[in-house]
């Protein structure tokens, strides 16, 4: 999976300083989402942030449903919320916007 959203140049350096340390109980939350090999870019000067993971799970809706709902995971997000930037056609209450494969190397039959 892939995601895309912007960031706010001045609030490049606390967005780095914040992952740096991500909070255990997130990233325990992010675990247990099924998630694993989760990765974010940052691409300058267009000030984009790139995410991809790999979900291993069984049902993705309640897998999501559940981090949304973590009260540690939601405080996490009042943290790395303004640093970001929607973009445009991004979802209603939605902060990243996913991204349509279009390529795989190694394909999984």
């Amino acid at each position: 999976m892939a995601m895309v959203v912007g960031i706010r140049p001045e609030q490049i350096a606390e967005y780095r300083r914040l992952h740096a340390q991500v909070w255990p109980a997130v990233l325990e939350r992010i675990r247990q989402s099924n998630i694993r090999n989760y990765s974010i870019f940052l691409r300058e000067p267009e000030n984009l942030l790139f995410g991809y993971w790999e979900y291993h799970g069984h049902d993705f809706a309640a897998d999501m449903a559940a981090m949304a709902a973590d009260p540690e995971t939601q405080r996490w997000w009042t943290f790395t919320a303004p640093c970001q930037v929607r973009l445009a056609g991004t979802p209603e209450g939605e902060q990243w916007a996913m991204m349509e494969q279009v390529f795989d190397l190694d394909p999984q039959d």
